[in-house]
């Protein structure tokens, strides 16, 4: 692939080897392959390293960036975009340690981009996947969202909505994009790092879903973010996401947005009936947001 196309692809992991392989598989076997294929390892305890080094051994694309830390998926996937912008990516396919792309998934993506740009003058600023479950179902919890005007450029043999944020499980996202709009946000370490990013990098212009371009994202379960689910098990991670939502809308639409948000967090655990030592301990993450400030680095 010629210097101007030069694809990296950024995968973030941690403890989860055997999924990883399968990534690193279905990595080797796609029509348009990446140049550079960063494993970003969060300081992983189980066998990763020496896996990914012996892969790296017979395929010189393979690259191994190994934390000093976990710090979170936030942090690896700033970590790794920074990395592959200094090695001169120009596209970066961004996906999770256990989301295996079809053989023409980052194809379709970087076909999409192109071909969006010279049927229609404008550059996307990403591109997303259709995320499917492992019984091929839509993965609920990696759907898009659509912009007012979704559909403006939809046509039958091009079918890609304009969509504002995604998930970070098949995205391509230009070199202009983060040269313009910077880093995904290190200090989120996990969940909304993905929204506050795709949703940051589309104000210049909205991505586009390329519902071509599947993957499959072999999770536990297929639901949703729903404060409903709460549970002690994942209590920590709407913890997280709590408080990095509740921050992102108070830079962004004020404490009127923040009352908003906490609103509906209330019905859906009340929905769910949380119990109220977990509805508490989301209250004061949502309340921790108000005062968190995370920085937006340059890359």
């Amino acid at each position: 692939m010629s210097p101007l196309n030069k694809t990296a692809a950024v995968i973030v992991t941690f403890n989860r080897s055997a999924k990883l392989m399968k990534v690193l598989d279905a990595l080797a076997a796609q029509t348009l392959r990446p140049d550079i294929v960063l494993v970003v390892d969060n300081a992983s305890t189980d066998d990763t390293a020496a896996l990914v080094a012996a892969r790296a051994a017979d395929d010189p694309t393979i690259r191994h960036l190994r934390l000093p830390a976990n710090v979170g998926g936030a942090g690896g996937f700033h970590a790794g975009i920074k990395a592959a912008y200094q090695m001169g990516a120009q596209y970066f396919w961004i996906s999770d340690d256990d989301a295996y792309p079809r053989p023409d998934a980052i194809a379709a993506l970087h076909d999409a981009l192109t071909g969006f740009q010279a049927d229609n003058g404008w550059r996307p600023s990403f591109a997303c996947s259709r995320v499917e479950w492992i019984d091929g179902t839509l993965c609920e919890m990696n759907c898009p969202r659509t912009v007012w005007d979704w559909a403006r450029f939809v046509r039958p043999d091009r079918a890609w909505p304009l969509v504002d944020s995604c998930s970070f499980v098949s995205v391509m996202i230009p070199r202009w994009a983060v040269s313009e709009h910077g880093l995904p946000i290190a200090d989120y370490f996990i969940w909304f790092d993905d929204a506050e990013y795709t949703r940051r990098i589309a104000r210049s212009y909205p991505g586009i879903f390329v519902p071509e371009s599947v993957v499959v994202h072999d999770t536990p379960d297929n639901r949703g973010v729903n404060f409903g689910l709460v549970d002690d098990k994942s209590l920590w991670k709407f913890k997280y996401g709590a408080r990095n939502e509740a921050s992102w809308r108070r830079s962004r639409g004020g404490l009127i947005s923040v009352l908003a948000y906490a609103y509906g967090v209330r019905g859906q655990m009340r929905q769910g009936n949380v119990p109220a030592r977990q509805r508490r301990q989301i209250y004061g993450a949502i309340l921790k947001g108000l005062g968190f400030r995370p920085v937006i680095e340059k890359a």
